[in-house]
């Protein structure tokens, strides 16, 4: 994580609450998925969303994605970057920029 701090945070509030014993990388990846429809949620009828909403289930999902990365010891930032640059090379600047086209339509 970019911030120690945050992964500390995490890992303390779930300690006090005795809560690991629930957190297998099944169960955190469902409540991701769970809190993620939630997000779509707050723009099922409106593009234009309660921002204060939308704050607290992102903060959801984004709580149960590092909560996931650390219960398989993974690092968040390294493993965005990783993806990242796999999907530089799929998606070439030259060939996407201002475009949604697939890569494997290109």
């Amino acid at each position: 994580m970019a911030d120690e701090g945050l992964r500390d945070d995490l890992r303390r509030f779930v300690a006090e609450r005795d809560w690991a014993q629930f957190h297998s990388p099944e169960n955190l990846a469902k409540s991701i998925s769970i809190e993620a429809a939630e997000l779509l949620e707050c723009f099922q009828w409106s593009s234009q969303a309660d921002v204060d909403r939308v704050r607290g289930e992102l903060a959801d999902v984004l709580t149960y994605c590092h909560l996931l990365a650390d219960r398989l010891g993974l690092e968040p930032g390294a493993i965005i970057r990783e993806k990242l640059a796999v999907t530089r090379e799929k998606y070439p600047v030259d060939q996407v920029r201002g475009r949604s086209t697939k890569y494997d339509q290109l």
